[in-house]
Order: C-alpha cells, then structure tokens, then sequence
C-alpha cells in the first residue's frame, strides 16, 4: 500500500487499485510514481502476465488533483512518466470503470486492452475547458478508436460520453453490473494470465502495430501542454475552477 495506491497480487495479475475515494481518486504525483513503478515491476517478472487497473470507492479517476499538480513541476512529470510508461507497456491491461473517469481517468484507458464499465462510468476529457491540450496519445487514439466526429465532441467539447456510448463508440470492452464489474474485470485478467505467454505477447504486439507514431504524438502533447499550462487562458480556468465560477476566456 502506497499513498493513495494499492497493490493487490494474484496468480499471474497485478492490481492496481486507485484509492483515494474520499477524492473520487484524483491523482497525485506520489499516486503516479506507484502506479509507474508497479507497472516497472510487472514489465521485468517473469511470474507476471497481466495487469489489472481499477478505482476505490464511486469513481474510477477523477483526473490530476489540481492542487497537487500546480504546486510545482514534479505533478507534470509524474504524470508524463506515468503515461510514458502504461503506452510502452508490454503486457495486457485490464481495467474495470466505474463512475467518473476524467482527464488521464480517461485517456490511459486508451492504453488497455480490455476495459469493463460500471452502467453509471461517465468518460469526460475536458483539456480545452481548461485551457490546455489533450495528453496520453488521446488526440491520436479517440479519433482512431472512436472516430472523428465522437472524439471531437469530447477533446472540442468537452462532452461526457456514458457507458452505453463508450460501448458503441469501442471505448469500451462491454458494460457490467456494478456489483460484478470487479469480478468480472480479474476473470478476464485471470483468462489472460493463463494464454500461452509468448502467443499473447506476439499476437498484442501485432495488434498494437509500431508505436513511433503514438510516442512522438505524445512527446508533442506534453510539449504543448507544458506550454499552454503558462497560459493565460489556462491561469483563467483553473483560478474559475477553484473560485468554483464560470471561466471567461473572451472579453463582452
């Protein structure tokens, strides 16, 4: 158990359980650090062969902890480590989604390879309402995923996309009854656990295709997201956030 993360080992899966419910599993840069070093550790085990990702509590990832994230530089790049790292991960992922799934809640479900929603996960990416870009890969993956039109009503609009749309718009593996979500969610990890490893490996592998593509876009997204978090749009949306009013980015 690490700050705000706990591990959870069964025979051939490690859990990774996002916990902090009491901040609907906000993230901070300690809670990345876990989470990047567990998966460090699954990468290197011979004994390991599938992850499993999953949130504490009503909601799977409410995104950065903002308050976190702006004390300093150390936020921003646990986080761009974290991502890094589950984009370069050599290993299945599954993750099990519940209630809210925002900001990186969202994106590193991107980067999984069986993702199960809860009938209430509401996936949002909100970046533009913030004044900044869109990080994980996400404005290369949801319009290849989902399509054009379905990601730019949420990376343009910010729009929220429930589970029935996750689904349709393949975001989504399939939706499972809350109270059987987690369950369900380590059968599948555990029926992956136990394919012949180096099949898996080959055939995941194929599947994923080159990934030069999606670092280089990712190297982007942190360069101007990095940039845009200094500017004055970004200051404007995130003093409204915290004095809880609506942003105003244009003068009447």
């Amino acid at each position: 158990m690490t700050e705000g993360v706990e591990l959870i080992e069964t025979k051939g899966v490690i859990e990774i359980h996002i916990d902090r419910p009491d901040k609907k599993n906000a993230l901070t840069a300690a809670m990345y650090r876990a989470m990047t070093a567990a998966l460090a550790e699954a990468s290197t085990r011979a004994d390991v062969d599938a992850v499993l990702i999953a949130g504490k509590g009503d909601a799977f990832c409410a995104g950065n902890d903002l308050k976190d994230f702006l004390s300093g530089p150390e936020g921003g790049q646990a986080a761009f480590d974290f991502i890094r790292a589950i984009a370069r991960f050599d290993k299945p992922i599954v993750a099990a989604v519940q209630g809210l799934a925002v900001g990186v809640g969202t994106t590193m479900l991107f980067h999984c390879d069986l993702v199960y929603a809860a009938p209430d996960a509401r996936f949002v990416m909100p970046f533009v309402n913030l004044g900044i870009v869109p990080e994980a890969g996400s404005s290369l993956l949801a319009p290849a995923i989902m399509g054009y039109a379905k990601a730019a009503q949420m990376l343009l609009l910010g729009d929220p996309l429930d589970a029935e749309g996750a689904d349709k718009a393949g975001l989504v593996s399939a939706i499972v009854p809350a109270d059987r979500l987690l369950d369900h969610a380590r059968a599948k990890a555990a029926a992956l656990a136990a394919k012949p490893p180096q099949a898996l490996a080959y055939t995941r592998k194929l599947m994923k295709g080159d990934l030069t593509a999606l670092e280089a876009r990712i190297e982007e997204e942190a360069r101007l997201f990095q940039e845009s978090m200094q500017s004055a749009e970004a200051r404007e949306a995130f003093t409204a956030f915290f004095e809880k009013r609506a942003p105003v980015f244009r003068k009447a």
